[in-house]
């Protein structure tokens, strides 16, 4: 006031000066307000507080919009300042002014409720707190804002705020329904809209019988059908609820949907768009409840996918006279004076319809025969849909049928396993011609959509099923060449059309193209020139192929070569060298140029005499950049290893100490690559390579042989290998260097197995085979390099994996050197004789001697027999152990000496458990032609051992049986079946003993994750007998008493293990097969059962989490409960440590299910996952776990993706 007084004599320039100053001054007040209000450490007392809240409300009403936004921005950090009272009158003051006179005022405040609103902590279910106070008093305004239904911007808005303040899981719904219900007649359609999306929000949090009362309102309604317009929005709230809350109105679609079907047949095509959407909420969200609707939504959608009233598609001319079919469509419609297209909403209801069956065909995996038989050919027919909008939809729908049908699983892909008659992908082999037939026209239509949506398809129909397309080629073509020369269309369009072509030549013959190649070399070469980088990159790759296709190495072996590739070799290397030499282009294109070349000159080199040295000296730029070497490396590996012999020799100098210099850099790939092309170079080009060369790679090599990286081992092994080949005079450098010493080291490493091991073999064969001369790398400086250690009398190996590696190593080495044999052999019987050897030398000795004999006959060595057999009353386990092994190894080398004396032995003696694991060693190890003579002898004593008291000898006989029936299967799987009780496996699952129960159920197992494809047929009649030994049972818990304490044992604990292991291993390979909700079931009851039981309960959750999200959200709820109670328990405090241990890993499986439950988009719209969500923020070690696996979790996605 006194500002208006001040002003009211003076001129109206300084008025106008006056009020700009006042003004900047308020912005620049209230913009450093926000900027304290955003600081942590900024703290209030009641009087400023206050103040504030004063000042920040009357700013929301300052005649400057400015000052306001600046105002409502301040709202947001206040909230979390000050008291709950000030939040409050916040509230209210907000709450009057959005029912204000003044418009600007009404969407200030609307904005700032929002505002608040948004900064609300969310209310934990049952508990009083800021968020439930806050939103009592909003809801009583916006319920009173709603019902009068005086101003509709302010109902609009009401209704708005209303949606995001149910998010925040309020508990004050039965008086928001009732505020709401009412809205869904209202005349003004968007507050309808509005309605329904308040209350999609309200269903995910109310409690039940809030929901019960709106679903009867709304079945209600539906029965009633008053009008059209009221029952389009019953619908379309109905499909909303579906969306938000599918696993709560699952229970009531036997009365949604034959009200739904029955609307959908009403004329009336905005009603039936909306029926058909709601059918696609059903089967997207509630897919064990629609279950039984699925073939009549399937043939409503086919029949309204079709459903085009307005238009004559003339089919009888389509294919023959397309021009004049689109002459007569047009004089048609030209006929019909009344007839407009704009009328015509019939498209959106042929769109509803595509999408429903996307929904079925992307949810239903068992039904893929039936898809084939009816849905395939209506959505292939469609692909001439007018509508450019519905045919992307029909397009998208048949590319998810296409990857349902991918063979993504092992049972389908194996040939076993192709079930007699109809498959889906021979049905979709045989629908091949129609949809070629049918894509050929949309590949020459204008729309670039259209266009798109065929590459998408082809690029799909050929990864299922490659070299489907070779008849078909002829006819492809032309279509892709056609958008690759279209001077209008878009460069997606392009990238896509090159990115099909690429893929249809990877999966098919290059004879298949050779008669197009003229045709399809210059669209290729010109869009190798084309300045957007994405086509560059994308047309090097096709170019890459192209060269693979005009000349095929594999063919030149066999002298097949007809093809001429020599008019195009300039045009590709002239488009490529241009790419390659350049230095500002894009990364993605440099690599691809590089990888392209490298093709080009291992293809074609030895047609580019004069432009290769050149090329090469390119190569060597980019091996020395940091950027492209990894590149380069590979396409040198490739160019090394062409059949072609392309000379590298001009770079060889120059490369070879760059490619050593890699070998220490921190780059795991690299470290691969380089391995592998300095072992392709030494096995093609070792006249080429220097001692000096191969010296700098050996400078690099100790530090890669080591147990911390197996596989670069490998490689390093593989290339010291090649090296003794090509250069053994190099050899010479390895004794007493490092090399050796990490040979030494890994050989001893427990971690040394299957490839490693493989190639550790392989260098000491070959060393000891030309390495013979070269001072300290003879057979027997090697052989006390290996087997020093052992023989020194320190301590014993850490491992005995160590020892089993070093016997390997040693039988390497005398094959490779059999006069030294017989000593050695010799030596070692004396050291397994000699009373002085210690435990190690023995075991040592005896696995040597398994590994000689294995491939060496020993039975020239007259002690053997009785120096093994008298090791079987060895004081040591293992040393028994190695002797059985030995034993069972030597007979394989000789088996007519052996077995007949291990089959004697087992008889007599009465060590039959180490002699059955000897028999066990001869039967996998040897060939079926030698073992077949002895198959009866060795069955009727194994037979006569079926019934021995101790477990463990009965467990070797089963082995010894199973892979004795391998060798004859025609005859002995017959007599094995009948020695069952029943002679029917599955009757053992109903077994009365336990134990035979809890063995049939490992066999099963093991079928479902070897070969499922014999037992998938068999799970309606498994399944119900598995589920059954999940429980636990009373009867079976027994206490014992132990001294002064009672100790509680459950006898039916392994049996409910290895049941739960075989649901595991169905989620793999017979997923399609089950009922998920009777399978959550029984997961829900081992969430509360044995410790090893919720560790696999934890791991099929989350892999559940990611195969079926849907069903595990309907369920959300009930799996909550026993995860929290598991993060909640807290050990006594006078329990033994490995309680402790078992609680704490207990609890991180448990929250790695949590962290996979929440990548589901909708779990953390569960009150009671929220609730729990709080829970463990507020828990330090809760966190703390949480925010690890979460971490964990991110980098090893991060990870896998690096490796792809």
């Amino acid at each position: 006031e006194s500002a208006d007084c001040f002003l009211l004599n003076r001129p109206k320039s300084q008025q106008r000066l006056f009020r700009v100053q006042m003004l900047r001054r308020r912005f620049m007040a209230t913009n450093d307000l926000m900027s304290e209000l955003q600081k942590d450490s900024i703290k209030l007392d009641d009087d400023s507080e206050r103040k504030v809240v004063k000042m920040i409300l009357k700013l929301l009403e300052d005649k400057n919009g400015e000052v306001q936004n600046l105002a409502v921005k301040c709202l947001g950090p206040l909230v979390s300042k000050v008291k709950e009272y000030q939040v409050e009158t916040i509230v209210d003051t907000l709450c009057t002014n959005m029912l204000s006179d003044k418009e600007q005022l009404r969407d200030i405040s609307s904005i700032g409720l929002k505002t608040v609103i948004g900064e609300l902590p969310p209310a934990s279910s049952g508990e009083y707190s800021l968020a439930a106070s806050v939103c009592k008093k909003i809801t009583g305004r916006l319920t009173s804002a709603i019902a009068k239904q005086e101003d509709v911007s302010v109902q609009l808005e009401a209704l708005d705020i209303m949606a995001d303040m149910l998010c925040l899981l309020v508990n004050f719904h039965p008086s928001i329904l009732s505020c709401l219900l009412p809205q869904l007649t209202s005349p003004r359609l968007a507050v309808r809209k509005r309605t329904i999306m308040a209350l999609g929000h309200l269903v995910m949090s109310c409690g039940n019988l809030v929901f019960i009362d709106l679903i009867e309102h709304l079945l209600t309604e539906l029965g009633r059908n008053d009008n059209m317009s009221t029952t389009r929005t019953y619908i379309q709230c109905t499909a909303a609820i579906s969306r938000q809350a599918g696993h709560r109105i699952g229970e009531y679609l036997e009365k949604i949907i034959p009200l739904v079907v029955k609307f959908c047949n009403v004329d009336d095509d905005e009603l039936r768009e909306y029926c058909i959407q709601a059918f696609e909420s059903f089967v997207r969200r509630c897919p064990k409840e629609v279950y039984p609707h699925v073939p009549t939504v399937i043939s409503l959608c086919l029949r309204y996918l079709t459903y085009d009233p307005n238009y004559n598609y003339d089919d009888e001319d389509e294919d023959d006279n397309a021009m004049d079919a689109e002459q007569n469509d047009e004089d048609y419609q030209g006929s019909d004076d009344e007839y407009s297209d704009d009328d015509d909403m019939s498209w959106k209801v042929r769109r509803a319809a595509a999408k429903c069956l996307d929904a079925v065909v992307s949810t239903r995996h068992e039904m893929l025969p039936e898809f084939y038989r009816s849905v395939s050919p209506a959505l292939v027919c469609r692909f001439k849909e007018r509508e450019e909008n519905v045919k992307a939809d029909v397009f998208h729908a048949y590319l998810s049928l296409l990857k349902q049908t991918r063979p993504a699983q092992s049972w389908l892909a194996d040939p076993d396993a192709m079930e007699q008659g109809d498959t889906p992908l021979t049905m979709l082999q045989s629908q091949v011609p129609m949809i070629v037939k049918a894509l050929h026209k949309q590949l020459k239509e204008k729309s670039v959509k259209t266009r798109q949506c065929c590459f998408n398809m082809l690029t799909e129909l050929v990864n299922v099923l490659p070299g489907a397309l070779t008849q078909h080629i002829p006819v492809l073509i032309p279509g892709i060449i056609f958008s690759l020369n279209d001077k209008s269309s878009s460069s997606n369009l392009k990238i896509d059309a090159l990115a099909c072509l690429y893929v249809v030549m990877v999966t098919h013959p290059a004879h298949a193209f050779h008669a197009h190649v003229p045709a399809l070399v210059p669209p290729v070469v010109s869009c190798v020139g084309d300045p957007f980088y994405k086509i560059t990159s994308e047309a090097l790759l096709v170019t890459q192929q192209l060269v693979k296709v005009i000349r095929p190495l594999d063919s030149q072996q066999d002298g097949s070569e007809t093809f001429d590739p020599s008019p195009y070799i300039n045009d590709l290397f002239t488009c490529t060298i241009r790419r390659l030499k350049a230095a500002d282009i894009d990364q993605e294109v440099k690599e691809r140029a590089i990888s392209c070349m490298g093709q080009i000159i291992c293809n074609l080199g030895d047609r580019l005499p004069t432009e290769l040295p050149g090329t090469l000296l390119i190569f060597l730029e980019r091996l020395k950049n940091e950027i492209t070497r990894l590149t380069t490396v590979k396409a040198l590996t490739l160019i090394a290893g062409s059949p072609l012999n392309i000379d590298l020799r001009p770079v060889l100098p120059d490369a070879v100490p760059i490619l050593a210099s890699f070998l220490r850099k921190n780059q795991r790939a690299l470290k691969l690559c380089t391995l592998a092309a300095l072992d392709i170079l030494l096995r093609n080009y070792s006249s080429a390579v220097t001692p000096a060369m191969v010296d700098a790679v050996l400078a690099e090599l100790p530090p890669l042989i080591s147990e911390s990286d197996m596989h670069v081992s490998q490689m390093a092994l593989s290339f010291l290998s090649t090296l003794a080949v090509t250069h053994p005079s190099s050899l010479g450098q390895l004794s007493g260097g490092n090399i050796l010493v990490q040979l030494i080291a890994l050989v001893r490493s427990p971690l040394l197995q299957g490839g490693a091991l493989a190639a550790m073999l392989d260098f000491y064969q070959v060393c000891a085979l030309v390495a013979t001369d070269t001072p300290g790398l003879g057979y027997m400086d090697l052989l006390r390099m290996l087997t020093g250690p052992v023989y020194s009398q320190n301590a014993a190996l850490p491992h005995k994996q160590a020892y089993c590696s070093i016997a390997k190593c040693v039988a390497a080495l005398t094959r490779a050197c059999p006069a030294e044999g017989p000593a050695v052999v010799g030596q070692f019987i004396q050291d397994v004789k000699n009373s002085r050897s210690t435990d190690s030398i023995r075991l040592l000795a005896l696995l040597s001697l398994g590994e000689v004999g294995h491939h060496v006959d020993l039975s020239s060595q007259p002690e053997l027999k009785t120096v093994i057999l008298d090791a079987f009353s060895s004081s040591s386990e293992e040393v028994k152990s190695a002797a059985s092994y030995a034993l069972g190894s030597i007979a394989v080398g000789n088996l007519p000496e052996y077995l007949p004396f291990v089959l004697q032995e087992i008889s007599s003696s009465k060590r039959q458990y180490l002699l059955l694991h000897s028999l066990k060693e001869i039967i996998g190890s040897a060939s079926v032609a030698g073992l077949k003579p002895y198959v009866e002898s060795v069955w009727s004593l194994l037979l006569k051992h079926c019934e021995c008291q101790e477990e463990g000898t009965r467990n070797v006989v089963a082995e010894c049986l199973g892979k004795l029936t391998l060798i004859d299967p025609e005859t002995l799987l017959p007599r094995l079946k009948g020695y069952l009780l029943s002679g029917d496996f599955l009757k053992t699952l109903e077994d009365p003993d336990l134990n035979v129960r809890r063995v049939a159920l490992v066999t099963f197992n093991s079928a479902a994750h070897n070969k499922p494809s014999l037992i998938r047929e068999l799970l309606d009649s498994v399944l119900p007998h598995l589920y059954n030994e999940t429980k636990v049972r009373k009867e079976l818990i027994r206490e014992v008493e132990m001294g002064p304490f009672k100790h509680t044992v459950d006898d039916g604990l392994d049996l409910r293990k290895a049941a739960f292991e075989c649901m595991y291993t169905l989620l793999d390979s017979c997923l399609d097969r089950l009922d998920i909700f009777t399978f959550l079931n029984h997961v829900e009851d081992g969430l509360k059962d044995h410790y090893d039981i919720k560790m696999l309960t934890f791991l099929m959750l989350a892999r559940l989490s990611s195969l079926c999200p849907s069903a595990v959200l309907q369920r959300l709820d009930r799996l909550v409960e026993p995860l929290r109670a598991t993060c909640t328990t807290k050990v006594k405090a006078n329990s033994v440590k490995q309680e402790f241990e078992k609680q704490d890993e207990l609890k991180r499986s448990a929250m790695r299910a949590v962290v996979a439950l929440l990548t589901i988009p909708e779990a953390e719209k569960s009150p009671l996952m929220s609730e729990f969500q709080s829970q463990i923020s507020s828990n330090q070690e809760l966190a703390a776990i949480f925010d690890s696996i979460q971490r964990d979790s991110s980098s090893a996605n991060m990870e896998s993706m690096d490796t792809s």
